[in-house]
């Protein structure tokens, strides 16, 4: 290995750990030569080699400075040939931006969220995409701070999406929340998928017990949308596209957000979902969609342990 990509590659260990932390300063270049007994013009490579990968910025007459994303792009540098195996919650958006991505991150054929936290608990995955509401209203990162507790747990937010009840044109039942659906044949997703879940969890606010709903059981939103408009089902619930193509109405219910839940030690192979969350082009196709709010879009959070009261 080259002196030079050896001293970079160290120092990407040093921003990854968070030991430089972003806006942290590198060592002067006279002084880390000397300090490594390397040349002026090894550390200088160095630096630049590392900027060239977005880990640190080098400005005229300044030291090289840690940059804001550097975490991200340090343990991308170092795990340049990892793909990232995402196990993910159906979503047509999701589709979309795996279309914009390289064969660097690839599915792993898990659908549901918590499907993709199991795949991601045992290994099989490096982030999982889910939409939950816990019991406390907050979304995901409950369920990603506890699964992954032990592995520096981050948040990837991809979008918020609408959730809602498709319907026949023209809604001829009128209905208009959970509460109407007690007679009703509903086309629902399997047990463990997100937008399941979210159902149980309306009815149950509206006194109605889940197991007493019938219906078809399906395992995609578009099976739900298709089902409708056979006439297999009256109404069902689920996201807004597709709906306009098949002759469907939509009744809003809620928002809902969207993320990737993954450990701090998959960041830098998420890169290329990060890369591809900034394309204006993805962004104006799931924007087509309907139903989805960008406004926050490839957001990346550490999740801090949750609080314990006494």
């Amino acid at each position: 290995m080259a002196r030079y990509i050896e001293i970079a590659s160290q120092l990407a260990q040093r921003v990854r750990s968070g030991d430089l932390p972003p806006g942290a300063s590198l060592p002067a270049v006279r002084a880390y030569a000397a300090e490594l007994g390397a040349t002026s013009s090894t550390i200088v490579r160095a630096y630049r080699h590392l900027a060239h990968a977005g880990v640190v910025i080098v400005a005229d007459r300044r030291r090289a400075r840690v940059a804001t994303d550097g975490v991200i792009a340090a343990a991308r540098f170092l795990e340049a040939d990892r793909v990232f195996r995402l196990a993910g919650s159906d979503d047509p958006a999701l589709q979309l931006l795996l279309d914009h991505t390289t064969p660097s991150v690839t599915p792993v054929g898990t659908r549901g969220s918590f499907q993709a936290l199991r795949a991601l608990a045992r290994s099989a995955a490096d982030g999982a995409a889910i939409h939950l509401r816990h019991r406390d209203g907050d979304y995901n990162a409950p369920f990603a701070r506890a699964l992954l507790r032990e592995n520096d747990p981050h948040m990837l937010h991809l979008w918020r999406r609408e959730q809602g009840l498709l319907v026949p044109r023209g809604n001829p039942r009128n209905l208009r929340s959970a509460a109407d659906l007690a007679s009703l044949l509903v086309a629902r997703r399997e047990q463990g998928a997100g937008t399941r879940v979210l159902l149980d969890q309306l009815l149950i606010a509206d006194n109605i017990q889940p197991d007493t709903i019938a219906g078809p059981e399906l395992h995609s939103h578009l099976e739900i949308a298709l089902a409708i408009a056979a006439g297999i089902a009256d109404t069902g619930l689920g996201i807004r596209a597709h709906t306009s193509e098949l002759g469907l109405d939509f009744v809003p219910l809620t928002w809902e957000s969207y993320d990737i839940a993954l450990p701090g030690s998959a960041l830098g192979a998420a890169q290329p979902l990060l890369t591809a969350l900034k394309s204006p082009t993805l962004h104006n196709a799931i924007t087509e969609l309907g139903g989805y709010d960008l406004t926050t879009t490839g957001t990346v959070t550490r999740l801090v342990p949750a609080r314990t009261s006494g």
